[in-house]
């Protein structure tokens, strides 16, 4: 009986192996493809729909820390998103010169404020129950987007502000072409977005893995029990909420210095973009950080090609006025790949892989 033991035991264990080896070339071929896109297909659409997978799955990942490892639902997430950006481009654009240091004090200053915001409506609002710390960071949110728009002479209104990257990450630097592909300011811009958003999630990584994170983890499933083994489970709480913002903070300035524009609407929006974020999570799944690059992936894409079924369809079934007429609402067919996504994985796309993984052990 003993010796059966051992080897079961044995045989979880090279599965597991077999499993982590497995998942460690994935994520180096998903790295891999990111980083040779630009050589694939230089065209700007799919650069830029690389960048937003990228930069969104970092914003999805942190609000993850919060939704999915400590069971918070916040709406103010995408404000934070909204202060990175807003930040960058005040201090590299409207009121200073495009300098790496101005972009450098831009980040550092809105991660300041966002850490800061995030202690105040910690300490505000975490004590009240779940759904009540839901509503008031929703009504600050709102009251984000409110100042943005009204205080057009400081943030441009709706408007907008506009910025330039500097140095050799400027559109009009140029070191010639290899492979047909540009290496310019724009090329250049996409390699410190996706550095800087490996060395975020490796962090995010860190973080969740420490003995923190599986503090969260059990505050997240039973609070009044991780209290009565003696944590203190709004202090851990706080840290979270404040480690999650940061980092949507960051995500935020970068996705300043790819797009080069921000407005209350694309970068402060509830709907915009705490909406997708959501969507993301959903349909990555909660608690697995590495859901937010399948959800990020998966809602960009769609939102990206979808629309292009139409023209498409025309040119190789003009006569299909049925068909035809259903593409011209790609929303309806969003609607139905999220449907089926969440009925097949109903635990998100990575969670339910795990679930069969686990179950097939």
């Amino acid at each position: 009986m003993a010796e059966l033991n051992q080897v079961r035991i044995f045989r979880i264990e090279e599965k597991k192996k077999q499993y982590r080896s497995s998942l460690l070339f994935l994520k180096i071929g998903v790295l891999a493809l990111f980083l040779l896109v630009p050589f694939f297909s230089p065209s700007f659409k799919t650069l830029d729909v690389a960048m937003n997978i990228v930069i969104f799955s970092v914003l999805v990942a942190s609000f993850d820390i919060l939704l999915g490892y400590t069971g918070i639902l916040s709406f103010a997430h995408g404000m934070f998103f909204g202060i990175g950006a807003y930040s960058v481009a005040l201090l590299a654009g409207k009121y200073g010169n495009p300098s790496y240091t101005m972009l450098i004090a831009g980040i550092v200053l809105a991660v300041a404020i966002a850490c800061a915001l995030a202690l105040l409506i910690s300490f505000l609002s975490l004590r009240v129950k779940a759904i009540f710390f839901a509503m008031v960071t929703l009504a600050i949110a709102e009251l984000a987007i409110v100042l943005a728009t009204k205080l057009s002479g400081f943030s441009g209104g709706e408007d907008g502000i506009s910025l330039n990257m500097p140095g050799i990450f400027s559109l009009s630097f140029s070191m010639g072409h290899v492979w047909g592909t540009e290496i310019g300011g724009r090329l250049l811009t996409y390699y410190l977005i996706l550095f800087s958003c490996v060395v975020l999630f490796l962090a995010m990584l860190r973080f969740t893995h420490s003995p923190m994170g599986r503090v969260l983890q059990a505050i997240r499933d039973n609070s009044r029990r991780a209290e009565a083994i003696g944590y203190r489970t709004f202090i851990f709480q706080t840290a979270s909420i404040t480690f999650g913002c940061a980092i949507a903070t960051i995500s935020g300035g970068l996705y300043a210095m790819w797009v080069g524009y921000v407005n209350p609407e694309s970068c402060l929006g509830v709907m915009t973009i705490m909406l997708d974020v959501l969507l993301m999570v959903i349909i990555g799944g909660m608690g697995t950080l590495y859901g937010g690059i399948a959800g990020a992936a998966f809602l960009k894409i769609a939102q990206t090609f979808l629309p292009d079924l139409q023209n498409l369809t025309k040119g190789l079934f003009p006569h299909a006025a049925l068909l035809n007429s259903i593409l011209e609402r790609w929303l309806l067919l969003f609607g139905i790949l999220f449907i089926l996504v969440v009925i097949f994985f109903p635990k998100g796309i990575i969670g339910s892989l795990r679930d069969y993984r686990t179950r097939r052990a």
